[in-house]
């Protein structure tokens, strides 16, 4: 879901390398030396699932897993997924250079507001548990569609038709991301819990979290 150059105008590139600037920084503050590694790995997790294309109909379709980095990293994820969106432009011309901010808002803001939304339903067990995993992957790439579809729309009316193609062609993406940020989300949470962001959040609250 990259957006490429030369299609957006000056105002909503601004915008977009503003938000990510804003973004990022405070993903940073929330990185200490723990938590160095598990960003570091999603990220490279995130720029390895984007690259693997698979055939849908006359398209394609392709992993995005923010949502997964969302409701793990919560604020870091902005700084992992601009790092893997930059490696993408410059290896292999996803995107660009001068697009990457909106591109990373397209696709970090939305983890981040998964984050939020989900972190009570994440924090119980059970039933409730793998459907705000679910929903975590589902949501982020429908958010991340209609970002993307706003970004051509604000630049440019005409792109309204293609603004809601993005959006329908990503229905199988979307489903397909709940599954695997479920079980993905499912599986970390009984190895290595500790990477989870918001289990300290829950901790320094003194709520509660089920295994």
């Amino acid at each position: 879901m990259h957006i490429s150059e030369g299609i957006l105008s000056a105002p909503v590139l601004l915008g977009g390398g503003v938000l990510t600037v804003a973004g990022t920084a405070v993903g940073l503050k929330s990185i200490d030396t723990e938590r160095i590694m598990p960003v570091a790995m999603l990220s490279a997790v995130f720029f390895v699932a984007s690259l693997i294309h698979v055939p849908l109909g006359p398209g394609s379709i392709h992993l995005l897993l923010n949502g997964l980095l969302g409701i793990i990293l919560g604020w870091a994820a902005f700084p992992a997924i601009l790092i893997a969106l930059l490696l993408q432009a410059i290896l292999f011309q996803y995107g660009g250079i001068v697009v990457l901010g909106v591109n990373t808002v397209v696709q970090a803001f939305p983890a981040v507001l998964c984050y939020y939304v989900l972190r009570p339903g994440l924090s119980k067990g059970g039933n409730a548990q793998k459907i705000a995993g679910f929903l975590g992957g589902f949501l982020s790439v429908f958010l991340s569609s209609l970002f993307m579809a706003l970004s051509l729309a604000l630049t440019d009316t005409g792109f309204l038709q293609t603004a809601k193609i993005v959006v329908w062609a990503n229905v199988p993406i979307m489903i397909i991301e709940g599954v695997v940020t479920m079980f993905a989300f499912t599986f970390i949470l009984k190895v290595q819990p500790e990477i989870l962001a918001w289990k300290s959040y829950w901790k320094d609250e003194n709520h509660e979290v089920d295994e």
